[in-house]
């Protein structure tokens, strides 16, 4: 597979579905080398895929609980996330090969993690199911991982399943676990806007039952408390 200077949307897509449907052919044939540009603007564009995924779903009302970028926000922050993490990412990947004795060096690293981006798309859908959706990605993403640890950087499967997949097994439990603590959250504070919503709704239906003299004492019973405060606040000092 050669690489081409121009960008070419249709090659990405291409791209992206050969790395869906056959990662094993894509990956062999990956040049190792040629620059940075290419694997980058292929992320770019497969993350601003599945930012446009996520949006459209968030539109139809679904969104993934907690998730602050769902949305027309996740156009702009899956690209921008998905650059920064890269570069965090195949670094931690880089070590990871060479401790596994690859002899490739960082730029195959990236280029490994910036290709996986093709299954953003897929992600963002995958994150509308509880729980099931976490556990699908990570061993998704494993496995693409694993594949490109034999393909590119040569080394055994069995090695390569046994490290890798020993680090599935702990990011599918921090994972969900993180899921789990991010709903808990996210339900608290619905059940927090559900109550002080109707707590303002009971105080509008009894302001509008009040008379303008049960207003007007209600008033100065609450100026005279925080009179009352500022008094106590001056003593203590």
């Amino acid at each position: 597979m050669s690489e081409s200077s121009n960008f070419s949307l249709g090659t990405v897509i291409a791209q992206i579905k050969q790395i869906i449907t056959n990662p094993v052919e894509f990956y062999r044939n990956m040049p190792k080398t040629g620059g940075y540009g290419e694997p980058i603007i292929f992320l770019l564009v497969a993350a601003v895929g599945g930012g446009i995924v996520l949006a459209a779903l968030s539109i139809i009302g679904l969104s993934p609980a907690g998730l602050g970028m769902a949305g027309l926000g996740a156009i702009i922050m899956f690209p921008i996330g998905g650059l920064i993490g890269s570069f965090f990412v195949a670094a931690v990947l880089f070590i990871i090969w060479k401790l596994m004795g690859s002899s490739e060096n960082y730029e195959t690293a990236y280029r490994c993690v910036a290709y996986s981006f093709a299954l953003m798309p897929a992600f963002a859908v995958l994150m509308m199911i509880p729980y099931l959706g976490t556990v699908i990605r990570t061993l998704w993403g494993t496995w693409l991982v694993i594949i490109q640890s034999t393909e590119v950087h040569g080394r055994t499967q069995q090695t390569s399943k046994l490290v890798f997949g020993i680090l599935a097994v702990i990011f599918v439990i921090g994972g969900l676990r993180a899921e789990y603590a991010t709903r808990q959250i996210t339900d608290q504070m619905e059940e927090f806007r559900a109550g002080l919503s109707q707590a303002q709704s009971n105080a509008l239906e009894n302001l509008e039952e009040m008379t303008p003299e049960e207003m007007g004492r209600a008033a100065g019973e609450f100026f005279k408390g925080l009179e009352n405060a500022a008094k106590q606040a001056e003593e203590g000092n």
